[in-house]
């Protein structure tokens, strides 16, 4: 639908667009630059943007984020900008006012800190246009934010959203350019752009000077808070300790207090009211705490240079991108970082708790956002693409295979209903794929390779094998590992060949039983197929073979049947014997 809409083309760079990337105190780095480049073609192309930026916590997506919706202001569009949490939404309102200082902008946010009547006046003025840019939780959702024009939708932290909130997006942004920011997207929107439902730009290049953060797993004990809080405090620097339960904050704060006496502990929670937690957090910021004991309501976005150790208690109840986004908090200038996970015994944990945690252990490097997100498509699985449930039916039928389904699904919706849309597309072959059915012994016997786990890859990798060079190439490859092909494996080779042969002539199944090599064709009878060369080959070889040959409809499909055929070997033949004239 939203290749098919055209939205807004914006206008190319103006000079106050140079004017304010010359501004920025710091060099873009490689990727910054792309992910920069990549926004500017899509706005001022005429589809509805869908960019995914995928950088790591700390990378400059917020800068990016900034030159984006400058662009849509300098085009008089407005920006929402919708973030998860309220600490965000004053971060962000900062942040965006300090970057847009001195240039024509209306920047204003609304989060639960404000009263009721300045959220009434805000509002007002965005129906009327006079803001230009508006910064919200998901309150912008809400009925009754109505906009003058708006031109480009940011999501930060995509991950933090639940569902009712996306499904209101959807219809919200079907022709508006949208643009959003992650560190650690969640499997399905991961998933979204890695089948080019959506753009991707990934930011991997960390900012100069910058070092990752040492990340260890240990079981709670005293000592080890007491040490950590010792050192970070003697130089001269901040830790956040989370752990997700309100009601025992007082009390660990109160722990942290009796083991390094001269620490001043904040706590802060979401609930809070406005002004509290917001005072807690100003005092974090300027350094009056040198703990701050909290919820997850830390972990998006939070830019506190200063604070360069974290503690995470009950780690293994954290999701994988909670526990990257809140190690993400620390280490944002040139310290060097900790993060200490906190959990029971690994050997009490269940098994994706376990493997959540050495994955988060394994990729401490800058940048390791995107692998994170890739390790946690593989212990949730990736969902339904469309609708509310999050984890779908791929775990039944296995990743590979519903990729399969889901871009024939794709390429059909592209040819029936979306012709007009994707015009350069390449005309598709008449066969998609040929099905190979045969009571010969085709397989790889359990005595050749002997593990069940090694055999399905096998299986996986032949599947994907393309030409003759890439068979012969595995071929070789299984006789340095496995020894000596037996016979089996050999028909299975051939089977192989003879798929790639059917589906040039144009067979959509191929079936070898009791000696009969039988064809059948593509089912559409006006197909364009029964002109081609190919299909004339196929009419000439049953004219040479009248006594072997026999070319009937069955059930409204022609087949072609060939007697006297005994092994897969001769099978090919005969194909080759089809095509070879042509040829």
């Amino acid at each position: 639908m939203r290749k098919a809409q055209s939205g807004n083309a914006f206008s190319p760079d103006s000079y106050l667009q140079t004017e304010l990337e010359a501004s920025f105190l710091y060099e873009d780095t490689p990727d910054q630059e792309k992910a920069t480049a990549d926004f500017k073609k899509d706005m001022e192309s005429p589809h509805p943007m869908d960019r995914l930026i995928c950088g790591d916590v700390g990378f400059g997506k917020t800068e990016v984020a900034v030159r984006a919706a400058f662009k849509a202001v300098a085009d008089s569009k407005q920006v929402a900008i919708l973030v998860p949490t309220t600490i965000l939404a004053a971060q962000h309102y900062k942040t965006f006012s300090d970057r847009l200082k001195g240039f024509p902008v209306n920047i204003d946010y609304i989060n639960r800190f404000k009263t009721n009547k300045q959220i009434k006046e805000t509002l007002e003025k965005l129906k009327e246009g006079k803001v230009d840019i508006i910064i919200g939780t998901h309150r912008l959702v809400s009925k009754d934010v109505k906009f003058k024009d708006l031109g480009l939708m940011i999501i930060d932290e995509e991950q933090k959203f639940g569902v009712t909130v996306k499904e209101k997006l959807k219809q919200m942004r079907a022709n508006v350019d949208t643009l959003t920011l992650t560190a650690t997207p969640i499997p399905r929107t991961l998933h979204f752009s890695l089948m080019g439902a959506r753009d991707l730009s990934i930011i991997s290049t960390p900012p100069p000077n910058r070092q990752p953060v040492v990340t260890e797993l240990h079981v709670f004990n005293d000592t080890l808070i007491k040490d950590a809080v010792q050192f970070e405090i003697e130089r001269d620097g901040q830790v956040f300790f989370i752990h997700n339960r309100v009601a025992d904050l007082p009390q660990l704060g109160a722990l942290i207090h009796k083991l390094v006496p001269k620490a001043r502990v904040g706590i802060a929670h979401g609930q809070l009211d406005g002004d509290a937690l917001e005072d807690v957090m100003l005092k974090f910021v300027n350094h009056e705490y040198d703990v701050l004991v909290a919820t997850t309501i830390i972990e998006a976005g939070l830019d506190i240079p200063n604070a360069n150790t974290i503690i995470i208690n009950h780690a293994h109840m954290f999701g994988l991108s909670d526990l990257h986004q809140m190690r993400g908090r620390v280490g944002r200038s040139n310290k060097k970082a900790f993060c200490y996970l906190l959990s029971p015994p690994l050997s009490t944990l269940t098994n994706e708790a376990r493997k959540r945690l050495s994955a988060i252990e394994e990729f401490s490097d800058l940048g390791s956002g995107f692998n994170v997100a890739m390790r946690d498509l593989d212990i949730r699985g990736s969902g339904n693409l469309l609708g509310a449930e999050q984890s779908g039916f791929i775990a039944e039928i296995g990743f590979e295979m519903y990729h399969k389904i889901l871009d024939e699904a794709i390429q059909e919706l592209k040819e029936d209903e979306f012709k007009g849309v994707f015009p350069e597309e390449k005309p598709k072959p008449y066969i998609s794929f040929t099905q190979i059915d045969t009571d010969q012994e085709i397989l790889i016997p359990d005595e050749y390779v002997t593990n069940i786990g090694e055999r399905y890859n096998l299986y996986t990798e032949l599947s994907k094998l393309e030409n003759e060079t890439e068979l012969q190439a595995f071929q070789q490859q299984l006789h340095d590992r496995f020894g000596p092909i037996p016979h089996q494996v050999n028909e299975l080779f051939n089977s192989i060949r003879l798929q790639w042969l059917g589906k040039a002539i144009g067979f959509e199944k191929l079936s070898l039983k009791n000696n009969v090599l039988r064809g059948y064709f593509v089912s559409n009878q006006q197909s364009p197929y029964f002109e081609t060369d190919e299909f004339r080959e196929v009419l000439n070889f049953v004219q040479r073979n009248p006594r072997r040959t026999n070319l009937k409809e069955v059930k409204n499909t022609l087949r072609l049947s060939v007697d006297r055929v005994s092994t897969i070997q001769e099978a090919l033949e005969i194909l080759e014997e089809m095509r070879v004239i042509w040829a």
